[in-house]
């Protein structure tokens, strides 16, 4: 409760924040918000011209010619939140430390200013799909109803865990270095520019084992095959996340202050 008093008496300053941090990132290049679609389009697009003559007979349900491209865009979208997210947080402090010293302000505006950023640049991504969407004949059905839900989950998932990382970063420098190649592995192991259907039996379970796989099966579902969120896992992740949510919160108020001193 009191982080959430913290947060309503600054909100003003978190919403300024945000905007001044996308105003940073808009003027300093001519291309300015297209950046941010861009880099996740790009790969997008190259995945689907080398694997999509392999992999396209194998997504069933899709009536469409263009079929992986339209699967491999539902899950950058789920993707790029998620792992961006976590980038931003994993060096959120040790970027902020001058200004955790010098200014008062609850600290837990950062996290909140980190997140409503990411937040703005994802849905900047997701109106660009929508007009690859439209481009590629590929409209969605009545369940995209269930998308803000989707994002609003994967983003708090990716700030749980990004604020326990950032956190830990900041005592122990090598982590900074460590999760980047963890990410990599995760992004193989989650279907996004595969089908899990494609693997041998034997895997598909394992693989179905990742917490990811319900998320972004119901990123998929929603966007491409018209279907409802694949509720059963998905469901199980929201109640994870909250409690890795308020273990966070937790630490982060227990550290704040060694943060600080550490910086």
């Amino acid at each position: 409760m009191k982080f959430l008093r913290a947060i309503w008496a600054y909100r003003y300053f978190i919403l300024v924040s945000i905007r001044n941090e996308l105003r940073v990132r808009f003027t300093r290049s001519k291309l300015g918000g297209l950046w941010m679609v861009i880099h996740p389009l790009s790969q997008v697009l190259i995945f689907a011209l080398i694997l999509s003559e392999v992999l396209s007979a194998k997504l069933p349900g899709v009536d469409n010619k263009y079929a992986y491209a339209l699967y491999l865009l539902a899950g950058m979208l789920f993707w790029s939140l998620f792992v961006e997210t976590i980038g931003k947080f994993l060096t959120l402090f040790i970027d902020n430390g001058n200004l955790m010293k010098k200014m008062a302000f609850p600290r837990i505006c950062l996290p909140i200013i980190a997140g409503g950023t990411m937040l703005v640049n994802n849905v900047l991504l997701c109106l660009a799909i929508f007009g690859v969407f439209a481009v590629l004949g590929h409209f969605p059905d009545h369940q995209i109803v269930w998308l803000p839900l989707l994002i609003v989950a994967n983003l708090l998932l990716a700030m749980s865990l990004g604020m326990l990382l950032g956190i830990l970063n900041v005592f122990m420098r090598d982590l900074g270095q460590v999760v980047p190649v963890v990410l990599s592995a995760l992004f193989w192991l989650t279907p996004i520019v595969y089908n899990i259907n494609v693997l041998p039996e034997r895997f598909q379970r394992w693989f179905a084992l990742n917490p990811l796989h319900p998320l972004v099966t119901s990123y998929q579902n929603v966007l491409v095959y018209g279907k409802a969120p694949a509720w059963g896992g998905l469901l199980v992740l929201i109640l994870g996340t909250m409690v890795l949510s308020l273990t966070a919160l937790f630490v982060f108020r227990q550290a704040s202050a060694e943060m600080v001193d550490s910086l």
